[in-house]
């Protein structure tokens, strides 16, 4: 019955191409910006950016998950079976995740035990399409993957649930492009580069906004949507930067700065404010924990 879940392992040349290519494309823009247009890149960041990567896949290859035997057990008791051979059905599953997706990122932001993992995303000082690549090692770990479980309970196939979300994120790599301008009439629908720009500002007041993946219309129905301001440039990074070019140091930031925050806390409802709360344990605070300093070099 879990024969849906053992087909992965012939996605992975697919897979491994996508991730060439991704790469390549990091890298001429890199190349682009240095030698073409002579302005700054940060290549021991990008360099962080591709170790970080790296790193994720290997320990995605322990096939450690704590979603995955609830995935399993969802597909087992599943309301039905949704085929995918109508554009209705298509469409059904696509915005079905994006709802999802914008609820586990918002959740990624809003809730200490998995921003532990997301914070790493949102390190770089500078924003390129190398920082696209940068999502830390311990996501699979944490239980992101739950909030898509509901998906394959309706009935959904399990690999399309898998590749409906892995196109999402693909969709995202080209969002962390600085040097593409407003696009009109899009930035009403869908996620653009300047919406995913305040995405990962660190000013106030970008803080904590547009969630969304391929669409922006849950933000909008959400009341998180935050427009690019002219005369707001947007300061990229953390709240408190995180001065290191370790990926390992990197890794661990988030859980490190948990780990205090538990020792701190007193009382088990302390505790689980710290681990289900938003990082610093006020709302729109700084992302990072209180009293953290984060003075870190490679």
């Amino acid at each position: 019955m879990l024969e849906p879940f053992s087909k992965a392992p012939e996605y992975l040349p697919w897979l491994l191409w996508l991730l060439g290519l991704v790469w390549l494309a990091a890298t001429l823009e890199g190349l682009v910006q240095c030698f073409m247009r002579h302005q700054p890149y940060d290549w021991r960041a990008y360099a962080t950016s591709v170790a970080d990567m790296l790193g994720r896949r290997l320990v995605d290859a322990l096939g450690l998950s704590l979603a995955a035997p609830v995935f399993a057990w969802a597909y087992m008791h599943r309301l039905g079976d949704i085929g995918l051979s109508s554009v209705a059905a298509v469409g059904g599953l696509f915005l079905a995740q994006e709802f999802f997706y914008y609820w586990y990122h918002r959740a990624a932001h809003r809730v200490g035990w998995f921003w532990a993992t997301h914070c790493v995303h949102h390190s770089p000082q500078q924003l390129t399409l190398a920082a696209a690549l940068r999502l830390g090692w311990t996501g699979k770990l944490t239980g992101t993957g739950l909030f898509f479980v509901p998906l394959v309970w309706l009935g959904f196939p399990p690999m399309a649930v898998a590749g409906v979300l892995a196109a999402n994120l693909l969709y995202q790599f080209w969002l962390h492009a600085t040097w593409i301008p407003k696009l009109g009439a899009l930035e009403w629908v869908f996620n653009t580069p300047s919406h995913h720009r305040v995405h990962h500002g660190s000013n106030a007041e970008y803080l904590d906004c547009n969630y969304g993946g391929v669409l922006i219309v849950f933000d909008r129905l959400f009341g998180t949507f935050v427009e690019e301001r002219a005369d707001i440039p947007i300061r990229y990074g953390l709240v408190e930067p995180v001065l290191t070019y370790n990926p390992f140091r990197l890794a661990l930031h988030g859980w490190w700065q948990l780990g205090r925050a538990l020792r701190r806390a007193q009382g088990w409802r302390a505790r689980l404010a710290v681990l289900c709360g938003p990082p610093g344990g006020r709302p729109y605070q700084a992302r990072l924990l209180p009293e953290v300093k984060s003075e870190i070099r490679f």
